[in-house]
């Protein structure tokens, strides 16, 4: 047998060239456009720019409500994350254990993820609206409280965490099923003869070798939690009461098509787009420690 050397290296650029014209048009510069509108101060509703170089920047990092919006973002983002992960990783292992109907708890799992973000927003508004929704009795008479999320900063809080929650365990599932599949059988069989009970043999055994799954789901979340999300925000909450719920996402929208503040809107995004970034490296860092490949 023979090896061909493939040596046409124009054909290649050539077929990159349909990937690099998609990119540079709508990713590369939109940023560029982003970070070049991020020095400017737009007046007049946004028909007018006045350079303020690093203004805008300066402003925000002596913003209070800014300073609030970014704890609130990094709060509900992280609550988001562990909760899909934990949630998700319970349910795939349940289902993957079951012998009998597993298609049909997987299709369970699964549609939620199917429903667009904007139409799971409305589902979610009437399933927990204060008044009108099914399960709000129940609530109120289990657990004894009164549910008043539009008015309660804190039950709104709760009310979008669990919305955005609930829509993201489909796309989990889907993946950690696949890598659970592929881990060997035999593995699980002499964990049984050895006794191993089904929770300490999913965190000794399984969730090691499916790690690189794992990893890339917490990349993959942490992006939806920070960008996604933004159809549960301005359907539920509107960022509120009282900013309860205004994560940078909805707060530089607001800046951005409200109140025609551009400038501050692009800064905004820029800064958002370091801290995911910044989040990213950390990830990915650390995935070398906690990974396994094999």
């Amino acid at each position: 047998m023979t090896r061909e050397i493939y040596d046409r290296s124009w054909l290649a650029y050539l077929l990159l060239v349909p990937t690099l014209v998609v990119s540079a048009v709508f990713l590369y510069y939109p940023a560029f456009q982003a970070v070049h509108l991020s020095l400017y101060e737009t007046l007049q509703f946004g028909t007018q720019r006045l350079w303020t170089g690093l203004g805008n920047y300066s402003y925000l990092l002596t913003s209070s409500d800014f300073h609030a919006s970014i704890g609130v973002t990094i709060a509900f983002s992280a609550i988001v994350i562990v909760g899909v992960m934990a949630i998700s990783l319970l349910i795939s292992y349940l289902i993957y254990e079951v012998s009998v109907g597993q298609s049909s708890y997987l299709i369970a799992a699964i549609w939620p993820y199917a429903l667009p973000p904007a139409v799971a927003g409305i589902v979610f508004f009437y399933i927990i609206h204060p008044s009108l929704g099914v399960l709000t009795q129940p609530i109120q008479a289990v657990f004894g409280v009164n549910v008043d999320w539009f008015t309660r900063g804190g039950q709104a809080f709760v009310v979008v965490v669990t919305a955005v929650i609930w829509k993201q365990i489909g796309y989990n599932v889907i993946f950690m099923i696949a890598a659970l599949n592929n881990v060997p059988d035999a593995l699980g069989e002499v964990a049984d003869l050895d006794g191993v009970g089904p929770l300490e043999r999913l965190r000794r055994i399984y969730v090691p070798l499916i790690s690189p799954t794992l990893l890339f789901l917490v990349v993959m979340n942490t992006i939806y939690a920070f960008f996604h999300t933004f159809a549960f925000i301005d359907i539920l909450t509107q960022g509120g009461p009282g900013g309860a719920t205004n994560i940078l996402i909805y707060d530089l929208y607001r800046n951005a098509f409200e109140f025609n503040n551009h400038g501050l809107a692009s800064a905004q995004s820029v800064i958002l787009f370091l801290i995911v970034g910044g989040l990213m490296y950390a990830q990915l860092r650390l995935s070398d420690r906690y990974t396994h490949y094999g």
